[in-house]
């Protein structure tokens, strides 16, 4: 295990991490970042716990022969089902994800809080401690929404349009109609669709992402910030895919896109 650049590995279910990404740059220029997007078996959302965790262990080994001494679970299906089991393998530090609940409890006027989420991120204990452990006792309201079109929407590269419109419009719209003053991003894919949430439920509703606030703890972590200020993408998926995606959704950064064989 290469521990002398002090090398930054991102994990994601596909491009969604971008938005963690472009946060993480903006705090460490200097650091050098290498970035898996297990796309072949996007979204995690919808898969089985195990699995989660299996395909987690594999990307983090990849990252880990890459140089990685720090990673960054830029996925909540992968946090809520893998990070801890991460921690107890393997002997460096993991940053990861967690909708936004407790910030959002702190801000919502109504009481009433939506989570835009995966079905992995909603079924998951991690997310059940926090709603027991920031919603219950300040006798607030979370609602739950599984966003599935999301992920896939993004994964194609469609921002916004008809589509992207429609199917805010379909998860989000129904959270703000019952009382739901903020709305938590629970997903990384799910910040690159914001224009278009808030275009549809309008300027009252709060917006929360946690890019920032991880990117923030990542920095912390990583004082030296030491390397070349190289950015490596590997995707499992469709090299071609990522050729066209990488400009639309991180068009102030450059890096080296490649192809990667992940089995398990």
């Amino acid at each position: 295990m290469d521990l002398s650049n002090n090398a930054i590995g991102i994990l994601d279910s596909g491009v969604g991490g971008f938005s963690v990404l472009l946060e993480l740059r903006k705090k460490l220029p200097q650091s050098t970042i290498h970035y898996i997007g297990d796309s072949a078996w996007c979204p995690y959302g919808n898969k089985p716990a195990e699995q989660i965790q299996k395909r987690a262990f594999a990307v983090c080994e990849e990252l880990i022969k890459m140089g990685a001494n720090t990673i960054v679970v830029a996925c909540n299906s992968a946090t809520i089902h893998a990070v801890e089991a991460l921690r107890a393998r393997y002997p460096l530090t993991f940053v990861g994800m967690e909708p936004a609940v407790k910030p959002a409890s702190k801000i919502t006027r109504t009481g009433t809080i939506g989570v835009l989420a995966t079905e992995a991120s909603i079924a998951g204990e991690k997310f059940h401690q926090l709603v027991d452990t920031h919603i219950y006792p300040n006798d607030l309201k979370v609602i739950t929404q599984p966003c599935p079109e999301f992920v896939t929407l993004v994964e194609e590269g469609t921002l916004s349009g008809p589509s992207v419109e429609s199917a805010v419009a379909k998860y989000a719209l129904p959270m703000v109609e019952a009382g739901a003053d903020t709305l938590v991003l629970g997903c990384t894919h799910y910040p690159f669709l914001s224009p278009t949430i808030r275009k549809i439920v309008g300027d009252s509703v709060q917006l929360i992402d946690t890019g920032e606030a991880v990117a923030r703890r990542t920095a912390s972590l990583n004082p030296y910030h030491s390397g070349t200020g190289g950015i490596s993408i590997h995707t499992t998926g469709n090299l071609a895919c990522l050729e066209r995606l990488f400009p639309i959704l991180c068009p102030e950064l450059s890096a080296s896109l490649h192809n990667i064989d992940i089995t398990t």
